[in-house]
């Protein structure tokens, strides 16, 4: 998931990033090496650069050893080297993957430093809840990134609208204004469950529910019925397809033709549209999904990243030091000025003022949230039976009856059937 949802946040990035290197060694003649797992694109190589510098320079007894993972089978990889004698010191891990990895017993309890010395009360819940498991703080949120509404300019003034729309309410009446004169008021594919996801937030639903090996999928609960029902109406306001996801076709491909209103992305999307379509450059703006009212925006899936430090680590509290450093204050700012993400406290927003569509995210990412906190969701994930169940819904089939069966299939799948 992690991977999917930054792909368009990485278009932002300006400068060079780390690649086919595979590593990164600070210069620092330290007497105790610090191992990090980082992700490919994560982070440039600018930003790794200026902390390294920093970091050996107040810390030199230290040298980091940083190591670019691939995303392709690094789950199968973090567990291994969880068990073995020669584990990493810190590792980089997709927000909702942390259940995974802290199942396995190979994590260390980072709820202390998480209260003393991170101001976890104030972190944001999308990447703050996924890191805890039954009470224990094993993930540090570390950056995030959000769909946001990305519109089309000139569309919304042809049609007489000079403001983005604050609550659901406004967000249908102006999408219905839009969806005429040739143009689609919205493109939203009918797979797109993320999605679906924030709206069934919205209405006090979840996807599922439980905790250790009891969890049941909960998509035929009225409030998850509500949120599909939402969904219905908004994506019936174009022509996007009901049997398929948002990347087949690629929705940004579509927008880029220039008659679509709206589409819900990753600001970074942004600029890939404007390569595809040059004529757009400039008429693109950004809105967070709006809430049921105007007290706050929607409720948005968080992707991104938390820091985890492996029991078996030779350097445990050396490594911990060097997660608080990065999710810091200092260095949130910095990353989150550098690579346009979302830093890990909502108090840390008003760092990317005035980059319209990192703070349209910013402003989002306060409703954000994760998916279940199973270790089985991933499985959920790879046959994904809430997919068919939107088309099945979308195309006319009984809500009720369709989602029941989809949530039967979640609950066989989280209980390891």
């Amino acid at each position: 998931m992690k991977n999917r949802i930054l792909a368009g946040a990485i278009a932002l990035v300006s400068s060079v990033t780390l690649s086919g290197c595979g590593y990164f060694s600070g210069g620092g003649g330290g007497d105790r090496t610090v191992t990090v797992w980082l992700m490919k694109d994560s982070v440039s190589q600018g930003f790794l650069e200026k902390f390294t510098e920093s970091y050996e320079k107040d810390n030199p007894s230290i040298t980091l050893d940083f190591k670019i993972q691939e995303w392709s089978g690094i789950g199968p990889k973090v567990l291994s080297a969880l068990e073995s004698d020669d584990a990493p010191d810190v590792i980089e891990v997709g927000n909702t993957q942390v259940a995974q990895y802290a199942e396995s017993g190979g994590l260390r309890d980072l709820t202390l430093e998480s209260m003393r010395d991170l101001g976890s009360e104030d972190w944001l819940p999308g990447l703050a809840q996924p890191g805890q498991i039954s009470g224990v703080q094993y993930g540090i949120p570390w950056y995030a990134a959000n769909r946001v509404v990305i519109y089309n300019k000139d569309i919304f003034k042809s049609a007489g609208i000079d403001d983005t729309p604050k609550t659901r309410a406004e967000w249908i009446e102006d999408t219905e204004k839009l969806n005429t004169q040739g143009n689609q008021g919205i493109y939203l594919a009918g797979q797109n469950w993320y999605v679906l996801a924030g709206f069934i937030w919205d209405e006090g639903g979840e996807l599922a529910e439980g905790g250790g090996g009891d969890w049941r999928g909960t998509l035929d609960t009225p409030q998850a019925l509500a949120g599909m029902n939402f969904y219905k109406e908004l994506q019936a306001l174009g022509d996007g397809p009901m049997d398929s996801d948002e990347e087949k076709p690629p929705q940004n491909d579509v927008f880029a033709e220039g008659d679509v209103a709206q589409i819900i992305s990753l600001p970074g999307s942004a600029a890939l549209i404007e390569q595809k379509n040059p004529e757009l450059k400039g008429k693109l703006g950004y809105f967070p999904i709006p809430g049921k009212t105007a007290k706050a925006p929607g409720s948005v899936f968080t992707g991104g990243s938390d820091l985890i430090v492996p029991k078996k680590a030779d350097q445990r509290s050396a490594g911990i030091a060097v997660v608080k450093a990065l999710a810091s204050e200092k260095w949130q700012t910095e990353l989150a000025r550098s690579m346009s993400y979302v830093p890990n406290k909502p108090s840390l927003a008003h760092v990317v003022e005035g980059e319209e569509g990192t703070a349209a995210m910013a402003e989002g990412a306060s409703q954000g949230r994760a998916t279940p906190n199973s270790a089985q969701w991933a499985k959920v994930e790879a046959e994904n039976p809430i997919k068919p169940y939107m088309t099945a819904v979308l195309q006319g089939g009984d809500p009720a009856r369709e989602a029941k069966k989809a949530s039967e299939r979640i609950t066989a799948m989280l209980s390891g059937s």
